[in-house]
């Protein structure tokens, strides 16, 4: 390799649970690898370890390949220009988070110009990608990292976690089984849902029409940057109905995510018909629990897993707010606790 060369470096975390125990790891395609574990963690803070790993073990010029675009995009759109101008604080002036590791892998992004980093999909076939997710998913079940010089075996890598990723540096053959997300009933792709206020009449009013112009062009950005774009929403009347009117205006389909059967049953002659007519339009349609809860505090209660679900399914959110509504603002903190900077807030 010439000595202006970069090393392209693969990186990967993984976690059980999120929080829970977790992995990460890098590896050279080719070459060295190495991996490690955490018993109590979050999926992002294993993507910024493993950059940071990986950015660590490799002083000279580097390329570093992620499928996390939380860390990819701070590189990028030097988010961590402002964390700094601003203390350690994000745009909504609220701390930023994981900032133990930020303040350790910054300084990488700061000073070293031969530092790149490049976004790849996740699961998408890419076959180091898929050795470095096995590499994490294996530490995070082993409870200990390793390491090696040369490609791992695939006794080192365990079993794949999923069906069709593929073996060590191998291509994925031709009609293997497509890479799945975390629930196997959701497409692949890059899944953005859309939450927050929740208000029956938003849909139908001047407010209502502006923001859904708004989602569809954070949506529309959004699908430049990563063409597998899938919106996951609830329908429920406010911001989710919105995220599915303005994903269809971007071109993006959707899925709708229902926490029981026949969530509308209550409602409106009117409403059951929308809701009826934007589950024909969703690309799919997933029940989360098989019986519809026979009292209001079962609804509430089913309501609550399924914005679990939600969470741990999502790769990023929408959270349409007015800064007032309490409840807007408890999905807004507790998907920004979830997903970290991959949180886009429309605020009314």
């Amino acid at each position: 390799m010439a000595e202006h060369e970069p090393v392209v470096v693969y990186t990967d975390g993984a976690c059980r649970g999120n929080p829970g125990p977790g992995g990460w790891a890098w590896a050279e395609p080719g070459g060295a690898w190495a991996s490690g574990h955490d018993p109590d963690t979050t999926n992002q803070r294993m993507e910024i370890t493993a950059a940071l790993e990986a950015a660590g073990s490799h002083p000279g010029p580097l390329v570093i390949v992620s499928d996390s675009t939380y860390v990819v995009h701070c590189w990028r759109d030097r988010w961590w220009e402002g964390w700094l101008r601003r203390g350690w604080r994000n745009a909504k002036k609220d701390p930023v988070a994981n900032r133990d590791l930020w303040e350790q892998l910054v300084p990488h992004f700061r000073d070293r110009a031969d530092l790149e980093l490049r976004w790849v999909k996740g699961h998408g076939g890419d076959p180091m990608n898929d050795v470095v997710d096995r590499l994490a998913v294996r530490a995070s079940h082993a409870g200990h990292g390793d390491t090696g010089a040369v490609p791992p075996t695939e006794d080192q890598l365990g079993p794949p976690d999923r069906p069709g990723a593929t073996s060590v540096g191998r291509p994925q053959p031709a009609g293997a089984t497509p890479p799945t997300a975390r629930d196997g009933r959701v497409p692949t792709g890059r899944l953005v849902v859309v939450v927050g206020l929740r208000d029956r009449g938003l849909a139908a009013s001047a407010r209502g029409a502006t923001a859904a112009r708004r989602l569809a062009e954070v949506l529309g950005a959004q699908r430049e940057l990563s063409p597998d774009l899938v919106v996951l929403t609830g329908l429920r009347p406010g911001a989710e109905e919105l995220g599915a009117r303005a994903a269809v205006a971007a071109g993006v389909p959707y899925v709708a995510v229902l926490p029981y059967p026949d969530p509308v049953s209550d409602r409106p002659a009117g409403e059951r018909r929308a809701f009826e007519g934007a589950l024909e339009r969703a690309e799919q349609v997933i029940v989360l629990e098989r019986r519809q809860p026979p009292d209001p505090e079962g609804r509430r209660a089913a309501l609550a897993r399924r914005d679990g679900w939600l969470r741990a399914n999502a790769a990023a959110a929408v959270v349409l707010t007015d800064g007032e509504d309490p409840e807007a603002e408890l999905v807004l903190r507790r998907f920004e606790e979830a997903l970290g900077e991959e949180v886009w807030v429309l605020d009314l």
